[in-house]
C-alpha cells in the first residue's frame, strides 16, 4: 500500500476507513468504509470520505452500534495489529468514557427489573395465574 512516511519509517498519513480498522474499531476494512460513508465517522465535526488520510491529532467521533466513540488520534498504522498495540493509536476522552459507561448502565437497567404486562390477562392466561396460585397454598 502506497503511503506517505516520515523520518522513522512509519506512515504519517493513512485513509480512514483503513486506520478505522487498523485501530480494530471495525472488524473488516469493508465495514469501516461503510460507517464512514454512512455517516457514522467525524472527522473534526465534518463528515469524511473514505479515502480520506487521518493524521496524528485528528479528532474523530466514531458510532458504532449504540456506541460513541469521542477519540484523538495518537499513531497513524495501515497494518491491524493486537488489540493492546491497537489501543495505542488513539486515546479516547474521558467524557466518551463516562457517556459510554451511563449507556451500558441504562441499558442494563432497562433489562433488569420488573416490567408491566402491555395489556390485561385473557381468559386462558387468568386460569394459569389461578392455577399457579393453587400450587403456592398447598
Amino acid at each position: 500500500m502506497a503511503h506517505e512516511a516520515n523520518e522513522t519509517g512509519q506512515a504519517s498519513a493513512v485513509r480512514i476507513d483503513v486506520w478505522l480498522w487498523a485501530a480494530r474499531f471495525f472488524r473488516t476494512r469493508t465495514l469501516a468504509k461503510q460507517a464512514v460513508e454512512t455517516g457514522k465517522v467525524e472527522v473534526g465535526g465534518q463528515r469524511p470520505k473514505a479515502s480520506r488520510t487521518v493524521r496524528v491529532g485528528d479528532a474523530l467521533r466514531v458510532v458504532r452500534g449504540e456506541e460513541v466513540f469521542e477519540i484523538e488520534v495518537l499513531g497513524i498504522s495501515d497494518d491491524r495489529g493486537p488489540a493492546p498495540v491497537a489501543q495505542q493509536l488513539y486515546r479516547e476522552s474521558d467524557a466518551s468514557v463516562q457517556a459510554r459507561e451511563e449507556m451500558r448502565l441504562a441499558r442494563r437497567a432497562a433489562r433488569d427489573g420488573y416490567r408491566p404486562p402491555e395489556h390485561r390477562p385473557d381468559k386462558r392466561a387468568r386460569r394459569l395465574i389461578r392455577a399457579l396460585g393453587d400450587i403456592d397454598l398447598s
